[in-house]
């Protein structure tokens, strides 16, 4: 991310804006119209789920390139919030969960698809911690065309040398990890991730490296956060990297920043990953101080184009400014700043600190970032810039479906999530009329929902209350439904009549207008209104998502 974040074979010279459109999206989750019981089992807190609360994973993996498989162990620390005598893990096929123990016991184990039904053998004390030691082993699913389908992924670089890595937001991290697959519960204590590699490559993971330790031709590498992280963000990265460092002074202090480049492509990174200071600073005083100091800041290479993996961004946009050199807004100011780095490293902000509990509500996610494309061209080059591009991206709307998926069955909305969802967000920002006070709003979300899961009605109703408006109908607007509303109007001897039509039942939104080349506010409904203007013609304010008719045209 994604944005959403995000290629196997260059596609730059062919990329179209169809292509872009789908390049912007994350994996897509289900493409099918008919839903089954595994959607269910993923996309519900359960019986099984619902009595348990992670509180920390530790991974062990260790890959086997030339037979692309791996095997590991994950102690999956828990808090037991109430009764429960079954647990379901998740582990998609054809991986193999081989074992699953308590305290030393073994427990029974049986399959349901992906998911995996853990018999307790006796009652958990409620509020006590528990760890279940779980075994796997198989071979994972492979990522064909990362990150826009997932799993792990087998590749090599230009000398040749073993790069592997895995992409998985979306299809989930159950893809090659046994865990509890579900975006509401994240680790509240953090993770560690152990990776066992040939001694001539590296590897890297998520926050600091707190182990590395040689034996013989292997060598195992221990990465660890602190902060609560969402499972699709822990990502493995080995290959032959070399590495800098440097020190951001931001808001909450020293931030390190770390950054991971394969050998060969050292001198190109550090000139283009000078962006990232100046992007911190932007996004630093448009959303509040980076989420993650203890666990710093890295942009890892990766054999796919990006990814938003929280405290290691993985970065595959080939050391190009905008989109594998495309500027996705047509506008120009795209080509300035490099998008991999900037949209998802805005997830740190929105996505990582903030993320929603069901992925139906992702626009959260992705409406938010894309917008971060625009505070950023904001940032560099104003805000007629700022606002020329966040126009120029509608062309990547599609309408096809609403924003808002269905819950409870871990199924996404519409692709629209990232450009429709932020030219909403513009809109709100249009209404409420004061940067500061919107800028305000912006820290406000990232600084009482830190390190939270969320719902969509809960941001709503957040932005709603902070702004002193009710801005319902708008989210209803543009969040779930496909229409774009249009202001209808009619100019007849001295009087403007206009209305909204293709909207919902009340919808109210204040708009802008240019009556004759004059700033002018209207304040539509779906009843037609009138005022009295010598004006003969309106133009619509271009920070506004709506279409306009005139009546008899």
């Amino acid at each position: 991310m994604q944005l959403t974040s995000i290629t196997r074979g260059f596609i730059g010279s062919l990329l179209t804006i169809s292509l872009s459109l789908s390049a912007t999206a994350q994996q897509p989750l289900s493409k099918t119209e008919v839903l089954t019981k595994q959607d269910t089992l993923r996309g519900t807190l359960n019986a099984e789920r619902s009595w348990w609360d992670v509180t920390r994973y530790d991974i062990s993996v260790t890959p086997d390139y030339e037979t692309k498989t791996i095997k590991g162990t994950v102690t999956m620390s828990f808090k037991v919030t109430g009764k429960g005598n079954a647990m379901q893990v998740d582990l998609q096929e054809p991986m193999m969960l081989d074992k699953a123990e308590i305290n030393g016991k073994s427990l029974k184990i049986t399959r349901e698809g992906n998911a995996f039904h853990i018999a307790i053998n006796k009652a958990l004390p409620v509020n006590s911690t528990q760890k279940i030691l779980l075994s796997y082993s198989g071979k994972p699913t492979e990522a064909v065309r990362p990150p826009w389908d997932g799993g792990w992924i087998w590749k090599k670089d230009k000398a040749g040398n073993p790069w592997m890595s895995v992409a998985c937001q979306g299809l989930g991290a159950s893809v090659w990890y046994p865990c509890k697959d579900h975006q509401s519960d994240e680790p509240d204590n953090g993770a560690s991730l152990s990776m066992t590699v040939p001694s001539d490559l590296v590897a890297v993971g998520n926050g600091r490296l707190i182990k590395k330790t040689p034996a013989g031709d292997k060598t195992t590498y221990v990465w660890e956060v602190k902060n609560p992280i969402n499972n699709y963000n822990i990502i493995p990265y080995i290959g032959k990297y070399a590495s800098w460092k440097e020190t951001y002074k931001g808001e909450k202090g020293n931030l390190d920043c770390e950054y991971w480049v394969l050998e060969e492509d050292l001198d190109k990174a550090k000139q283009q990953f000078q962006q990232v200071k100046p992007m911190m600073e932007c996004f630093e005083h448009w959303f509040g101080p980076y989420p993650f100091y203890e666990d710093g800041y890295k942009l890892v290479q990766s054999p796919h184009l990006g990814m938003e993996h929280q405290s290691a961004v993985a970065y595959g946009n080939r050391f190009m400014n905008g989109y594998l050199g495309k500027d996705l807004s047509g506008t120009g100011h795209g080509l300035k700043w490099d998008f991999i780095i900037i949209h998802e490293t805005g997830h740190e902000w929105f996505g990582n600190n903030i993320t929603t509990k069901d992925i139906a509500d992702m626009w959260v996610h992705e409406g938010f970032t894309n917008y971060s494309e625009t505070i950023y061209t904001t940032c560099q080059s104003g805000v007629t810039a700022g606002n020329e591009y966040l126009a120029g991206i509608r062309r990547n709307i599609q309408n096809n479906i609403p924003i808002i998926g269905q819950y409870g069955v871990n199924k996404e909305g519409s692709g629209d999530m990232y450009a429709k969802g932020a030219n909403m967000i513009h809109i709100i920002r249009q209404l409420i009329g004061d940067d500061e006070k919107f800028r305000q709003l912006l820290r406000g979300l990232n600084k009482d929902f830190y390190h939270k899961t969320v719902t969509s009605a809960e941001v709503e109703k957040y932005i709603n209350q902070f702004a002193g408006k009710d801005f319902s109908k708008i989210f209803d607007q543009y969040l779930r439904t496909v229409k774009i509303p249009q202001l209808q109007y009619q100019f007849l001897a001295g009087t403007l009549s206009y209305r909204w039509r293709n909207s919902v039942d009340g919808f109210d939104m204040p708009v802008k207008v240019k009556l004759d080349g004059t700033d002018t506010w209207l304040e539509p409904t779906p009843e037609w209104k009138t005022l009295t203007t010598p004006a003969t013609s309106l133009e619509a304010d271009k920070n506004f998502y709506i279409e306009t008719k005139q009546q008899g045209s």
